[in-house]
């Protein structure tokens, strides 16, 4: 059996009608620039997280990086993020010339650690960017008394949790920005790339609506800024998708618990867990290997057996080659939590459109090669 690492295809088959009459309607309307269908998508969009405005943008490390011009944050400044996340992430900070300082992740949940934040913050602070790895939401409210007893701006890197919630909250209502990607392997992803950012902060939203289209909220009137715009075809493939994402993310969260149920007692590596009282969407589920060097032993032989497994991330930031590329980056304290997961990290094949026959050989697969190296 071949078991593909995404959905795509299938997901586009059982929602096509809905999403060729949004593109039949964006073509046949002439306006494909910020027109009547991203407006709608936005809408649409703020109205799910709950917040007063959402703004499209081109992708998700736009809407970062944005954010942080947004919000006044740049040359001189430090920004914490952990090192265990999707490169972006601290390409953002380093484009809006800020200095990436990179902590350790909890060694659990794999989102940043709170309890390593504060011993990060200096004078020269203005930011935390925590990320919502793998669908989990970080521990936002410890998170957020941090930010707050110490004045920080708080801006959620969203690109992997959509649908994800902590005990009384959603995404975007504890953090100035939350931002997000929709590039297609998203739980909420377009034919191509994409992304956006929800804000409750009526200024921020006015100065990326700007930023994004070259400076400009009039025509022919410009100010500093870019290129950075959400089309409208990918604002109607969004459109179609997002009714649906509540229920694709409960399907996540079925196939999370069969794989969990169905890997139980191995020897060989650790399973995902699911933080008290929050929602986990489960974009990934990584299973983490406990020594290093079995990792690639068992990613090539699922490989090998039609398993399409893959690694989230298999090269912290700080290990990648060139760091920090001439950029401004601080590491404060040990990294060790990071450089475990992404020594030792897994992703088995994770989407809604999975079947039970599929997931149950992927079972079958890695439980093999658990026994056989017990």
């Amino acid at each position: 059996m071949k078991v593909e690492f995404y959905g795509h295809v299938r997901q586009y088959q059982n929602i096509q009608k809905e999403i060729d009459a949004n593109m039949q309607e964006v073509l046949l309307s002439g306006n494909y620039v910020q027109g009547p269908m991203l407006k709608r998508f936005e809408a649409e969009l703020a109205a799910y997280h709950g917040t007063k405005y959402a703004v499209g943008l081109a992708n998700g490390t736009d809407a970062i990086w944005l954010a942080l011009m947004a919000l006044g944050i740049g040359k001189g400044d430090e920004v914490i993020t952990n090192a265990n996340t999707f490169f972006a992430t601290a390409e953002a900070i380093w484009i809006a010339d800020a200095t990436a300082v990179l902590i350790d992740c909890d060694p659990v949940t794999k989102c940043i650690d709170p309890a390593k934040i504060e011993a990060a913050i200096t004078p020269k602070t203005k930011a935390i960017i925590p990320v919502h790895l793998y669908g989990q939401c970080a521990d936002m409210i410890a998170i957020k008394k941090i930010a707050d007893k110490h004045g920080l701006k708080l801006i959620e890197d969203n690109a992997q949790a959509i649908g994800a919630s902590g005990p009384g909250f959603r995404i975007g209502h504890l953090s100035d920005v939350a931002t997000t990607s929709f590039i297609i392997q998203k739980n909420l992803g377009t034919f191509g790339d994409g992304g956006a950012l929800v804000t409750n902060n009526a200024d921020v939203d006015a100065r990326v609506r700007k930023l994004r289209n070259h400076g400009s909220n009039a025509r022919n009137v410009h100010s500093f800024g870019f290129n950075s715009r959400l089309d409208d075809l990918h604002a109607g493939v969004l459109s179609a998708k997002l009714k649906n994402i509540d229920a694709w993310n409960d399907n996540r969260r079925q196939w999370a618990a069969r794989y969990t149920a169905g890997l139980q007692g191995a020897k060989n590596f650790t399973l995902p867990t699911e933080r008290s009282g929050y929602r986990h969407v489960f974009h990934l589920y990584v299973i983490e290997t406990k020594k290093p060097e079995q990792r690639d032993v068992l990613l090539d032989f699922l490989v090998k057996n039609g398993v399409d497994a893959k690694t989230h991330y298999s090269i912290a930031i700080h290990q990648q080659a060139g760091y920090p590329w001439g950029k401004d980056a601080r590491i404060n304290g040990s990294l060790e939590n990071a450089e475990r997961n992404a020594a030792t990290c897994i992703s088995l094949p994770m989407f809604p459109e999975l079947t039970a026959e599929e997931v149950d050989y992927v079972i079958a697969k890695v439980m093999e090669w658990d026994k056989a190296n017990a």
